[in-house]
């Protein structure tokens, strides 16, 4: 018979191995339709991951082949990632992907696998099963814990990484007879893992600072309700519906970690900041995170699912469908296009117009199930403002008009005005902006008033929240007025005017703009010469600023490290951390590193680890330690000062964080020879 009219099995004749794979994976299949995929099943594990050795016969290289492609497949499923480990998760599932033609070859070999390269394919297992683990927190976990645990998840990824690269150099490819190609696209993949891992991690210094302003205890300053929104929509937080979601997975970590840990308790006042703002009901994530406050108020009436806006989780009244094909309530899908989304929020999809279609047939059946099962719809103010006020039209237009009155007092009455309506309320920002109140507000700062200067400066830097304000103040060419202000204003007008700068700044053409504006030196002023609020404002501004490289050299020449100093060792000022996660700024700088590795900056240091809060310690143990690892002298110094056995301590007691400095500072002992 020709070889072209053979059916496979006839084409070529399988060996006792052969045969035997293909038993094996046909009970596979049998046993994945009887209890569910492989991934989903119980115990086979939790054994690996912790060491137990158990009684379970020895694997054999066609099964573990088949588990560990099902955890592949696996992975591959799980799609979306939280957004501070996106790039990462990827990666990893990227690579693990990349490993699948390695396995069909495994698969499809006559030959039996030696005992090696079983042991490697079991250790390769165990690599993905803490794959699979870390990808599903990523995917599932809290976005807040995630966040703020970010430099931990990253030693996790490198972890794995590690363990994927050792698995794969233990495979004996000669033996198992796997093609030269799929070899080399291993190897490749194991030098681009190693390649990863040298290179210093990039952390995300706007969330990082973001999430710090707004853990303070002591720093309640208007602009935290930019810092807020802002952080909200880095971290995808900005929704009810997302909301919602993020407290049952809170609630989970609070299971997890227990709720009095100070991790969880820093996560749910966040959370609890993020509601406050989107004027969300503030509950209490350890009793009853899951359930509703509409379902409660409606006894055990069931809402059909379609009959709920994805925005705000409430019945609607006018849906609309939008060019995805979604459904929204028409109020709630309007003011996110009013907010400048250009997105839809339920499918993120980039939308290819804006209009609006009724869905009459939605809204009929919606029309008949409220009569039908008498329902009324609580009070729904999810999107108005925290007071529960609206602003007309007129009322917008005509402040903005007294902004150019010929009379003092009614000017300096309108910028109050504003300055108050647009502190909390997001649409008012965007309305105000739309009428024009940017130009005459900018025109008032050069005002020899200090009250309209000040009421000015103040209702800019909260029209700054809005994103697309910022574009429009700085083409004003707001931001040189706003430093004069800045150096000659009273000190609130001083204050709020470094927080506008803060503000202006997350835009990164703007960082160029104030430091090419003299804005640095100004803010160094106000750092050595503020009040305890104006230097927050300062150091803050000062630290979003520095995030471009170039500025870190400007701040330096400007003087700040004296005044930073003098933070660290003022304790009434109560400034350790912002003063600490600034030289953490400066000190990858080589300038930085010159200007602030004196003996006296590290005999401080070495003070704040002996005695400081832990994370004082976590955050000093890691400017030393970027100085040291630069300049072993630096090392020696902390050494005579005594630091030896408090970095041993905190290796063993510290944060999680403080644990890994601490133990990269010995580390550095041990191979600069300064043990002692």
């Amino acid at each position: 018979m020709s070889p072209l009219l053979q059916t496979p099995e006839e084409s070529t004749a399988p060996s006792r191995s052969g045969r035997k794979l293909a038993r094996t994976t046909m009970g596979l299949e049998r046993d994945k339709k009887r209890h569910g995929d492989f991934e989903d099943r119980r115990g086979d594990t939790l054994a690996d991951e912790i060491g137990i050795v158990t009684t379970a016969p020895a694997p054999n290289g066609v099964d573990l082949v088949q588990e560990s492609v099902s955890l592949i497949e696996y992975v591959a499923r799980l799609g979306d990632f939280r957004s501070t480990q996106r790039q990462e998760c990827y990666s990893l599932v990227r690579r693990m992907k990349s490993l699948l033609p390695l396995f069909d070859e495994i698969r499809f070999l006559g030959s039996a696998i030696p005992p090696n390269g079983i042991a490697s394919l079991s250790k390769l297992k165990k690599v993905f099963c803490s794959a699979k683990k870390l990808l599903k927190t990523c995917n599932e976990g809290s976005k807040i814990y995630l966040a703020l645990e970010s430099e931990a998840m990253m030693v996790k990824f490198h972890a794995v990484h590690e363990k994927l690269c050792q698995a794969l150099d233990e495979l004996p490819f000669d033996e198992i007879e796997v093609s030269v190609e799929v070899r080399e696209q291993v190897e490749l993949m194991v030098t681009q893992l190693r390649r990863g891992k040298r290179r210093k991690d990039t952390q995300d210094m706007e969330l990082a600072v973001d999430l710090m302003a707004i853990s303070s205890k002591t720093d309640e300053r208007n602009a935290d309700i930019a810092i807020i929104e802002r952080l909200a929509k880095k971290l995808d937080l900005n929704t009810v519906e997302n909301l919602k979601k993020e407290t049952i997975a809170i609630s989970n970590v609070a299971k997890e970690r227990g709720q009095t840990s100070e991790c969880v308790e820093q996560i749910v006042e966040i959370l609890n900041k993020f509601k406050q703002v989107f004027a969300m009901e503030v509950i209490d994530v350890f009793e009853d995170p899951v359930k509703p406050k509409l379902l409660s108020k409606s006894g055990s009436l069931v809402i059909p699912h379609e009959f709920l806006c994805p925005i705000t989780l409430e019945v609607m009244r006018d849906p609309v469908i939008i060019a995805t094909g979604q459904t929204f309530e028409r109020e709630s899908i309007q003011k996110w296009f009013d907010s400048n989304h250009r997105t839809c929020p339920k499918t993120r999809e980039r939308l290819g117009h804006l209009s609006l279609a009724p869905n009459h047939a939605l809204k009929n059946l919606i029309t008949q199930w409220r009569q039908t099962k008498n329902y009324k719809s609580p009070n729904t103010e999810g999107l108005a403002s925290p007071q529960g006020s609206s602003i007309k039209q007129e009322e917008i237009s005509s402040l903005v008009e007294e902004l150019s009155s010929c009379q003092l007092e009614v000017q300096r009455r309108a910028a109050k005005d504003i300055r108050m309506l647009s502190k909390e309320n997001p649409e008012s920002r965007i309305l105000f902006a739309e009428n024009g109140a940017i130009p005459a507000l900018v025109q008032l700062l050069t005002y020899p008033d200090s009250k309209i200067q000040e009421h000015a400066v103040t209702a800019l830097l909260n029209l700054s929240i809005n994103d697309t304000n910022k574009k429009l103040i700085a083409n004003e060419q707001a931001i040189p007025t706003i430093i004069d202000v800045l150096r000659n204003g009273r000190m609130e007008s001083r204050e709020n005017s470094a927080a506008a700068l803060f503000s202006l700044s997350m835009l990164d053409e703007n960082k160029v703009t104030i430091a090419l504006s003299d804005g640095i030196p100004a803010l160094v002023e106000l750092l050595e010469q503020g009040t305890v609020r104006g230097r927050k404002d300062a150091v803050t501004a000062l630290f979003n600023l520095c995030l471009n490289q170039a500025n870190k050299a400007r701040a330096i020449d400007a003087g700040i490290v004296p005044p930073l100093l003098l933070l660290l060792k003022d304790k009434k000022l109560n400034m350790v951390d912002e003063a600490l996660s600034m030289f953490l700024l400066l000190v990858t700088h080589p300038q930085g590193r010159y200007e602030i590795g004196q003996l006296s900056f590290i005999g401080t240091l070495v003070d704040i680890i002996k005695k400081g809060t832990p994370k004082n310690k976590e955050c000093a143990a890691s400017v030393l330690l970027e100085l040291s690892s630069n300049n072993s002298s630096h090392i020696l110094a902390a050494l005579q000062f005594g630091v030896y056995e408090h970095l041993v301590d905190i290796s063993e007691t510290g944060t999680n964080r403080a644990q890994r400095k601490a133990r990269g500072l010995l580390q550095v002992m041990k191979t600069s020879d300064q043990l002692p």
